[in-house]
């Protein structure tokens, strides 16, 4: 039996236990952008202009990355709600999307520019984004997005869209489905968001600014605890850390891998994260496959453009199992 089957747990894996067996479905949320990525020697200081490679055009934001990674990487029938322009730059985002076998009916077109990111990425990966929303700052949850949302075993959404929309498309779930939040890009939650959260997924400066204090970890998911049933929260190149209520806290390790470029990689492992969860895996088996799916993620360039297959991403997850094992 693979490490992938009959796991078992309490906390968020007692909830999705009726999902096991099934690909699961998943509704994304979210922002669509189209990327202007370029290479720099290094990111430039304030007042600084310097020169960098050649611009490179992407399909991106986060939303759509997620949607990309729940289909692609997770394998799971995946929907994306959200809204782009009526110009060039969406019908890039509507044929990676369609080409990664999301299904767009839900894609609502606007009178305003599709949204657009603009990064440069240095040598070591790393990147600076500006985002300019446009089309996202139009998303809605009409009656063609609450009949989806409601079929849905997953609500995945994330903060580049406006937040009564974030509540509406949690408030629009079925009973038992859950809503994962990623709280990125950083801002303050009301009440109407955490009252409805099931799983937080934050990197670390994330979990800080929603905590109110800088610590360790496993001191922030105790912090977040408080509000909400469960959090992972993401640590870069030391793996994450996967915490729910009654349940002792789980280190999940990173794979180690020469990183290309970081762009989209915390987007692949959300999706990924949905994906699971929605075919019944527990919190912490989520966490693994999507670490391994964002680890293969960092090795390309590019944000959907790099989002791993889901043979591959079955792949270093089991041999990573293994390794661990092992030691």
């Amino acid at each position: 039996m693979s490490w992938l089957e009959g796991w078992s747990g309490a906390g968020i894996t007692g909830a999705a236990a009726g999902r096991r067996m099934s690909a699961g479905r998943v509704v994304v949320v979210g922002s669509a952008n189209v990327d202007l990525v370029v290479d720099v020697p290094r990111h430039p200081a304030g007042g600084e202009t310097i020169l960098g490679g050649e611009l490179r055009r992407t399909p991106g934001g986060k939303g759509a990355n997620q949607a990309v990674a729940a289909a692609r990487a997770g394998g799971a029938d995946t929907t994306f709600v959200g809204a782009l322009g009526r110009d060039d730059s969406a019908e890039l985002l509507l044929g990676s999307l369609v080409g990664a076998d999301v299904r767009t009916d839900a894609v609502e077109r606007v009178d305003s520019p599709t949204g657009t990111a603009l990064i440069t990425v240095s040598p070591d990966g790393e990147n600076a984004i500006v985002v300019a929303p446009g089309a996202n700052a139009h998303v809605r949850i009409g009656a063609a997005q609450t009949e989806r949302i409601a079929a849905a075993d997953v609500v995945l959404a994330q903060l580049e869209i406006p937040l009564d929309t974030v509540v509406a498309a949690a408030g629009a779930r079925r009973d038992g489905a859950l809503f994962v939040l990623n709280a990125a890009p950083s801002r303050e939650l009301p009440d109407e968001v955490w009252d409805q959260l099931d799983v937080l997924v934050v990197n670390e400066h994330e979990a800080a600014d929603l905590a109110g204090a800088s610590a360790e970890p496993e001191s922030l998911a105790a912090a977040l605890l408080a509000r909400v049933p469960a959090v992972v929260i993401t640590l870069g190149a030391r793996g994450s850390l996967v915490a729910e209520r009654d349940v002792l806290a789980v280190r999940v390790p990173a794979a180690p891998v020469e990183a290309v470029d970081t762009t989209g990689a915390g987007d692949t492992y959300c999706g990924v994260l949905a994906a699971a969860l929605a075919r019944g895996a527990g919190l912490a088996e989520a966490a693994r496959l999507a670490g391994a799916a964002g680890a293969l993620a960092v090795t390309r360039p590019g944000a959907q453009d790099a989002v791993p297959r889901a043979a591959d991403v079955a792949a270093l997850a089991e041999r990573l199992a293994e390794e661990t094992g092992k030691a």
